[in-house]
């Protein structure tokens, strides 16, 4: 199983996060860059990964209502396809 890893402090508008996510994720040229499109390529692609997300947080805190949709549509991944899996890391002080 591949393991990718998203920063969620990367995450500083749209744009960049959806570059991000087609790098990481080895999205297909055609990609979109939309949520809808996201959801599309992860679930026609059956390659076995984990994601793992770091600073989670971040996320809706940089893109607002667009990262709390982002991140639910993460979590819907891991409940709708065996192939992909989706922790979320906190780190502790």
């Amino acid at each position: 199983m591949k393991r990718v890893v998203l920063d969620g402090k990367d995450f500083t508008d749209k744009q960049t996060a959806h570059a991000i996510l087609k790098e990481v994720l080895e999205l297909p040229d055609h990609y979109g860059n939309n949520l809808d499109a996201l959801w599309d390529c992860l679930t026609t692609d059956f390659s076995k990964r984990m994601i793992v997300i770091k600073n989670a947080h971040l996320i809706p805190d940089q893109l607002g209502r667009y990262g709390a949709v982002l991140l639910g549509l993460l979590s819907r991944l891991h409940q709708t396809t065996s192939a992909s899996t989706v922790v979320y890391q906190y780190e502790f002080k």
